[in-house]
This record gives C-alpha cells, sequence and structure tokens, in this order.
C-alpha cells in the first residue's frame, strides 16, 4: 500500500477531533497526528466543517476515511449522543461526511475502534474466541470481538448490576470522584468482571482507558477467572481502529 492509499483515521471526541493516516499493515501512525477541538455547538454540520479542513492536513492521502462517534451506530446512522450535540440522533453519518469530504467515509462506535485496534495490533494480537475490550474512564466503553469480527455496540458499560448501572459505580470517573482506593475500586470492577464472565465467558478481558497506564495497582487486585490485561495502544487505538474499520468497510483492507 503507497501513502497515498492510507486511510485516514478521525478519532471524534467531546473535547477534541485527533486524525492522522494510518498504516494499517503495521498498525500505526503513517504521520504525525493533528488535533483540533471540538466545535461549540458539536452539531453534525459544524464537525463534518472540521473534518473538511482536517483532511486538507494529509493532502497525500486519498484512501477512505474511518470515524470514530461516541454514540451507538447502526449502518452508519447515529443512535444515541451521550456526551456530543443531541442533532446527532438519527443523523446519517456515513452519508453526511461522504458527501461534505467527497471521500469514501464510514463511522463506527469510539469503543469499538479501539477494541478493533487492540485485537488486530494490540494486547489481544493472535487470540481468537471471545475477546472483551472495555475503556475506563468518565463512563465504561466496551467492544466484543469474536475471532476477529467486530460485534458492535455492545453498550456494556451500561449493564445493570445490583439495581445500578455499571459505569455509575466502576469508571474511573467515580474512583476520583469518591476518592477511592486502588483496592475499594478493584471490588468494583471484580463484580463488573464477574458480570461479564458470567453472561459472555470470554477468552480475554483488555482494559483500555488512560488508567489503564497505572494497570499496576489493580488488575493484580481482581479476583476472576479470565485473563485481564492492558490495552497497549492507548490513545492511538481509535485513530488506527477508525481507519481499519474504514479500509475494512471500503474493500481496500
Amino acid at each position: 500500500m503507497t501513502t497515498n492509499d492510507h486511510p485516514v483515521g478521525i478519532d471524534f471526541g467531546g473535547s477534541g477531533i485527533k486524525g492522522a493516516p494510518v498504516d494499517i499493515e503495521a498498525g500505526d501512525l503513517a504521520a504525525e497526528r493533528e488535533r483540533v477541538p471540538t466545535p461549540r455547538p458539536s452539531s453534525p454540520d459544524a464537525v463534518a466543517a472540521v473534518f473538511v479542513e482536517l483532511l486538507t492536513r494529509f493532502p497525500d492521502c486519498h484512501g477512505p476515511v474511518g470515524v470514530t462517534v461516541p454514540g451507538v451506530v447502526h449502518h452508519g446512522v447515529v443512535h444515541t449522543a451521550a456526551n456530543i450535540d443531541r442533532s446527532w440522533i438519527g443523523t446519517d453519518a456515513d452519508a453526511l461526511f461522504t458527501k461534505a469530504t467527497g471521500r469514501d467515509v464510514h463511522v463506527v462506535n469510539d469503543a469499538d475502534a479501539a477494541g478493533l485496534a487492540e485485537v488486530r495490533y494490540g494486547a489481544a494480537r493472535g487470540r481468537n474466541g471471545l475477546v472483551i475490550v472495555t475503556t475506563l474512564g468518565t463512563g465504561i466503553g466496551s467492544a466484543m470481538v469474536y475471532d476477529g469480527v467486530l460485534v458492535p455496540n455492545s453498550e456494556l458499560g451500561h449493564l445493570e448490576i445490583d439495581g445500578k448501572g455499571a459505569e455509575t459505580r466502576a469508571a474511573n470517573s467515580v474512583r476520583e470522584a469518591e476518592d477511592l482506593s486502588w483496592e475499594k475500586w478493584a471490588k468494583r470492577l471484580t463484580t463488573y468482571y464477574r458480570t461479564l464472565e458470567r453472561l459472555f465467558s470470554p477468552e480475554l478481558f483488555v482494559v483500555g482507558g488512560g488508567v489503564s497506564k497505572k494497570a499496576e495497582h489493580f488488575l493484580p487486585l481482581l479476583d476472576l477467572d479470565t485473563e485481564i490485561v492492558p490495552a497497549t495502544l492507548l490513545n492511538k487505538a481509535g485513530v488506527v481502529g477508525a481507519a481499519l474499520y474504514a479500509a475494512e468497510e471500503s474493500g481496500t483492507a
């Protein structure tokens, strides 16, 4: 694959939009990542205009474009909008971005993109069976990948456990807000991951999110039957996974 053919990954978040061409053979960025603030309000048209400008920073890359969205995505249409403008709900983002940019654009849930990247290039590379990737941050994002194939929009952070949404008890933001010790937080995480074990019997858990850089403080404290490891792609996972998803959807992978 030549540089011109590299897909571009764009990671659209509540505060920032990051993008870069991706070498999907190596699973790494093919150029330095660019970042711009998410517009206010973050309406679909405003974000599309940012994408158009962002793509001009990679004039030699003409491959497909993958975009992460922090919401449930079905066939390119956004169905939820937890941390972005509510006008996204019902928007055909694939069609909107394709028309605005003149490129072949494919939209994917942000946690799904990160999970796909970790399975293909990161902590779960070479692992068969069901891998569940979770991101511990403001909430709990999740991705389920079976034998390398994404099962989209799992939203496992919203599972109800003991009458409460899992992420309202076990997200990293809750640990910080309640000033929980690593030991107390690990007990809550054990309850969460044991629930996932009972429901899905995965081969492997991968833990992402910024707190995964401190995995040695809490992963050894979890009492689980399933192997659990920290993510390795960290803040590149969304961009890499989005580009990989676009390449596979467009048939250029």
